[in-house]
């Protein structure tokens, strides 16, 4: 696996344990973004992001999520407290799981996420709620 994996969370310590629960997933962490514009930035590098609903400039992860998925292709999952937000789903985006999350729930999403982004068949974690293609 070396799927490059974007961040999109404002609490650091929140971001810097799902960091290190990506990397024992064996994918890298291209980057941490705590708002839109550093989420835009770091796309390019990214095909996995996993991406909150209120950032630091606001309740922009819904827009970032779809930005993610449709200008560059990036498989984006959500990670938040307050999944009824986006429990009508997103456009381009594949899923939600509540947080906190646990290790094996981040390993799962990553694998889900990988085999649909290559266009495979995938088991979809218990705890993801999925979003309807």
């Amino acid at each position: 696996m070396n799927e490059k994996v974007l961040i999109v969370e404002d609490e650091m310590l929140v971001a810097l344990d799902l960091e290190d629960m990506v990397k024992e997933s064996g994918m890298k962490v291209v980057g941490i973004a705590n708002n839109m514009e550093r989420a835009m930035q770091a796309a390019p590098l990214a095909d996995i992001a996993f991406v909150d609903v209120n950032l630091s400039d606001g309740a922009t992860g819904p827009a970032i999520g779809q930005m993610l998925a449709e200008k560059f292709g990036i498989a984006v999952i959500f990670m938040t407290a307050n999944p009824e937000v986006v429990a009508q789903g997103v456009s381009g985006t594949l899923g939600v799981v509540t947080k906190p999350i646990a290790p094996r729930v981040v390993e799962q999403s990553l694998r889900y996420a990988m085999r649909r982004r290559a266009g495979q068949l995938a088991t979809v974690p218990a705890e993801m709620q999925v979003f309807v293609a």
